[in-house]
């Protein structure tokens, strides 16, 4: 009977030695991570719009605000608060209603805010743009995506140890990982959608078409955000 219970402890202990700081299979969430960041959703549109229309140093800044908001969301699923507004419908609501009100703002914006394309020496004189600006468009529209929050509480808890009591660490390693890879994936996507669309950019009409398509499809994308149903 000692050897059964001693096998079975050791058995235990083994199978707790093989998890990494309370998290199991991580191989395989590193795995299906790099799939999902690489299919295209909301944080791909606002990341293309912004490398096309702003160029390449734009792309980054946005990618870069994006992970950003992808660490809030993993520091409020350590802590739990990510649950709480999930299971809020009115914070739920709140949140839902004002990301789609900032992408239509942004897209708005792009739209109708020509002044960066009416010299005609674009390629000479290029228009300034506010990078902090970017920067925090990108942890705003991130953050405000309450599907990102439902994302994170169902998502990471797979691959915490249940056996575990300090869930923190955990969740931070795993929204750690997801931000790398996710984070390395939209600087490619920057990278390629600025250097394919540089060479447009330096024409004044093509210039300003591009701006308001990428407008555009910030005001679509805010539309479809708002009506989007979250079950």
């Amino acid at each position: 009977m000692k050897g059964l219970l001693s096998q079975t402890s050791g058995k235990k202990n083994l199978d707790y030695s093989q998890t990494m700081n309370g998290i199991i299979h991580f191989e395989t969430f590193l795995v299906t991570a790099l799939l999902l960041n690489i299919t295209p959703g909301n944080d791909t549109v606002f990341i293309l719009s912004r490398s096309i229309g702003g160029g390449r140093k734009a792309g980054i800044i946005s990618a870069l605000g994006i992970g950003t908001g992808c660490l809030v969301h993993t520091i409020l699923a350590a802590l739990g608060l990510s649950l709480i507004i999930a299971k809020s419908m009115l914070l739920f609501s709140i949140i839902k209603y004002a990301g789609a009100a900032y992408l239509v703002y942004m897209g708005y914006t792009m739209i109708t805010n020509q002044s960066g394309i009416k010299t005609e020496a674009i390629t000479v004189n290029p228009p300034e743009i506010n990078y902090l600006k970017i920067f925090r468009d990108g942890i705003i529209t991130n953050v405000l995506n309450p599907k990102v929050v439902l994302f994170f509480i169902a998502f990471l808890p797979q691959f915490v140890d249940p056996l575990i009591h300090n869930t923190v660490l955990p969740f931070l390693i795993l929204g750690v990982s997801f931000i790398i890879t996710g984070t390395l994936w939209c600087l490619f996507i920057a990278w390629f959608a600025a250097t394919l669309f540089s060479g447009l950019k330096s024409n004044r009409k093509t210039a300003a078409v591009i701006n308001s398509i990428c407008g555009w499809a910030l005001v679509a994308l805010g539309i479809k955000v708002a009506f989007s149903g979250i079950k």
